[in-house]
């Protein structure tokens, strides 16, 4: 049965308005796709030559009754086709629909996806940072704003605010809900916004209240996010609402740049202040910039694969558990990698296989994951079997949403990340996606010792490991003139030798240098010199 006369796959481009949920409970992905249509050079990636399966009217011969799109798939980008047949019932669409009665890339896109999950039921509950990187390949990190008490530590307030704003700007997508622990889901408050409901964050502003003068900016600035709620109806009733007093304080011109719409729509403004008091989590998209060819920061990526996989063998056993578990958690996949500036700020993505698709056998569930990073020797070049004089520097949370995320600066040294499942013994694929400032040379440690060649016999094999972490020296003499030495620590053993870093202008260094020796000669010294 045809739908209407004249169908169309965009009617006046693509909007944030154009996505509204139907009967099944996906408000999550609706909201991812609000903030897709803001970003046409992304949403284009989704749906390629968009213009090419458009439906002429005047070449209806070209028709296939098929469309195509695309979403960023365990580490590749998967192309996904499908025909025009979508679910209605007396006419109308069951599920996503565009404000347009003709206009259908939102009812195609979910069906897309829907394929891409194994049915429409698997869409059923999720999280909308899920869906914004299967449309865009970026990293997602959540924070719980209770937490952090955000809604009541100014100074945190702000930070995440500015951060905030930043990635809006350069591209990122910001969703946000409210827990429904303790409440029943979907319940409104008494101001109006939904519990356990996704809403995409569609503006972030610094807004300036009275006119501003000709030389001078004397006008209150207040911190504002927008945001849209994806039923398209039921918005916030407090402060700031559509028809609330505050907006008589806010010039005409403002009003316009904003584009304020006292309309049930299902979009509103709210005061920073009260989106952190109100909503409990946040979810975060980053557009990490990889490109050389830009003004902003640009990060150097790598990408690796990887799975927790259970045996009996412990030196063969992938799947250890987190880090409570010390028997076993070395037992993990370990990935090395180096800081080689003095100090780097690390991104880390850790994202398990989707399991959307094993939800009919009820094993849909995500997997609670984390990970662990390790400062270790220098010059190590196996897997770690026993914590001596290694480091547990940083901790991801651990949780079962689809990927973790961390920020932290480390450094100059050499690291190794510890991915883990929760609990030891479950199976699960992963992708771990590393940016740096500089390469850091991310590798997969497979080897738990050097290797027995036929030169083993002839040179001999190594009968002892040593190691050896130097962390400081004192009273140093200090160089003629100057208000202290320029000290290196170097250390040597049989034909081996590794030096720190020089530490400038210091007559009581901190070299926190480890080092590993694999030895043959057992009477050979092992000496370490200033």
């Amino acid at each position: 049965q045809d739908l209407c006369e004249d169908p169309r796959l965009l009617v006046d481009g693509m909007s944030s308005h154009d996505f509204h949920q139907g009967k099944l409970g996906n408000c999550w992905f609706v909201a991812a796709c609000s903030c897709l249509a803001l970003r046409k050079s992304l949403w284009q990636q989704v749906i390629p030559d968009y213009s090419e399966q458009e439906w002429d009217p005047k070449h209806p011969g070209k028709y296939a009754g098929i469309f195509r799109f695309r979403f960023w798939r365990f580490g590749a980008w998967t192309e996904v086709v499908v025909d025009d047949l979508l679910p209605a019932q007396g006419g109308q669409l069951i599920y996503c629909h565009s404000s347009a009665s003709n206009e259908f890339w939102s009812a195609l896109l979910e069906k897309a996806y829907a394929k891409l999950a194994g049915s429409y039921q698997a869409l059923d509950g999720g999280c909308a940072a899920e869906a914004l990187v299967d449309f865009t390949g970026a990293v997602a990190e959540s924070i719980n704003l209770a937490e952090g008490r955000y809604g009541e530590v100014i100074s945190e307030q702000m930070k995440l605010f500015e951060d905030l704003m930043k990635v809006h700007k350069r591209g990122g997508f910001i969703s946000c809900f409210i827990s429904s622990s303790g409440r029943p889901s979907e319940a409104e408050t008494e101001l109006g916004l939904i519990v356990g409901h996704a809403y995409s964050v569609t503006a972030i502003r610094k807004l300036r209240l009275g006119e501003r003068l000709l030389f001078s900016f004397q006008a209150e600035k207040l911190f504002m996010v927008r945001l849209r709620n994806p039923w398209g109806k039921k918005e916030w009733h407090g402060a700031w609402s559509d028809t609330s007093e505050e907006w008589k304080k806010v010039s005409d011109s403002e009003r316009r740049d904003l584009g304020l719409t006292v309309e049930n729509d299902g979009e509103f403004w709210m005061t920073f202040e009260d989106w952190c008091k109100n909503f409990t989590d946040v979810d975060i998209c980053r557009t990490v910039n990889t490109s050389y060819f830009s003004l902003h920061k640009t990060w150097e990526k790598e990408m690796m694969f990887g799975a927790w996989a259970k045996h009996p063998e412990p030196l063969l056993n992938r799947a250890g558990g987190c880090f409570d578990n010390r028997e076993t958690f070395l037992q993990n996949p370990q990935f090395l990698f180096d800081v080689k500036k003095a100090e780097d700020k690390v991104l880390v993505s850790l994202q398990q296989e989707d399991r959307r698709k094993y939800k009919r056998e009820g094993k849909g569930d995500n997997i609670t994951i984390g990970f662990e990073i390790l400062k270790v020797e220098d010059n190590r070049r196996y897997r770690l079997h026993q914590l001596t004089v290694q480091e547990r520097v940083a901790t991801s949370p651990y949780s079962n949403t689809r990927s973790v995320f961390l920020r932290r600066s480390l450094p100059r040294g050499r690291y190794v990340l510890v991915p883990t499942t929760f609990i030891p013994g479950v199976p699960a694929a992963f992708i771990l996606r590393l940016y740096t400032d500089v390469p850091s040379r991310l590798r997969e440690l497979k080897e738990d010792r050097p290797k027995m060649t036929c030169w083993s016999l002839l040179c001999g094999y190594p009968r002892r490991v040593t190691q050896i972490k130097v962390h400081s020296a004192e009273g140093l003499q200090k160089e003629d003139g100057s208000e202290g030495a320029d000290p290196y620590v170097l250390i040597r053993c049989e034909n081996q030798s590794r030096r720190s870093p020089v530490q400038r202008g210091t007559a009581s260094p901190v070299f926190n240098t480890q080092v590993i020796f694999y030895r043959k000669d057992l009477d050979s010294p092992v000496t370490i010199q200033v």
